[in-house]
């Protein structure tokens, strides 16, 4: 290489070196903000995660001292002593208690309880479907057959997962109202359902035997 030749590629490297400090000095502070940016957030998610874990373990010990209660009145009042962050924290303890309240006869409560949950929009579905299945259940001897006929049917409609469980009450219910064809029908497309459980296949075959229906068809089943 020349004299020339490397005393251009110098002067080159010079300028590339000056252009580089200007940019430095001129945009370095938007590197250092991205920086602080990406470690600051790094930092938050990990608090918050913190945070997250923390109240978690605080429900579950909350949950954990209010069962170990002697009787179901004691954990029910326990139960509603506990707080939550978080809304799936709240309708754990709001199942619990409810449950709680059914075991200590005190129904109505425990139905409040249920409907309030089944109506809260901000609640997941499934949540929603199984207190208003239970509220349902404790209501079979007080609520009228056609109300409970129409909630039931409004969980088949939106096809829960409770579906077949609902189809059984209603087949009960049909039961209740000297319906037995209806509920032996019922009862059948239970048993059809690739979805159903062989505990409910089982306890469907059982009422139609018991309804005098023909079992031919779940022979097969069992």
């Amino acid at each position: 290489m020349s004299d020339t030749d490397s005393f251009i590629e110098e002067v080159t490297e010079e300028v590339r070196r000056d252009r580089l400090f200007a940019l430095m000095r001129r945009y370095g502070w938007i590197a250092v903000l991205a920086v602080l940016l990406l470690v600051g957030g790094a930092a938050w998610n990990e608090w918050r995660k913190a945070q997250d874990l923390a109240a978690a373990q605080a429900l579950g010990d909350g949950i954990v001292a209010a069962l170990d209660q002697d009787d179901a009145a004691a954990r029910a009042e326990a139960l509603a002593a506990i707080g939550s962050e978080q809304p799936k924290g709240d309708i754990v303890v709001s199942l619990l208690r409810a449950a709680e309240l059914e075991q200590a006869g005190e129904i109505a409560a425990a139905v409040g309880i249920l409907d309030a949950l089944s109506s809260n929009g901000e609640a997941a579905p499934i949540y929603r479907q199984l207190a208003g299945f239970k509220s349902v259940l404790l209501q079979a001897d007080t609520l009228a057959a056609d109300q409970r006929r129409l909630r039931l049917e409004g969980l088949i409609q939106t096809g829960s997962t409770l579906r077949l469980l609902a189809e059984e009450q209603l087949a009960l219910i049909d039961i209740s109202e000297d319906a037995p064809q209806a509920a032996i029908e019922r009862l059948q497309r239970i048993i059809d359902d690739a979805e159903a459980t062989s505990g409910l296949r089982r306890r469907a075959s059982q009422l139609i035997v018991a309804l005098g229906g023909d079992t031919a068809a779940t022979t097969q089943t069992n």
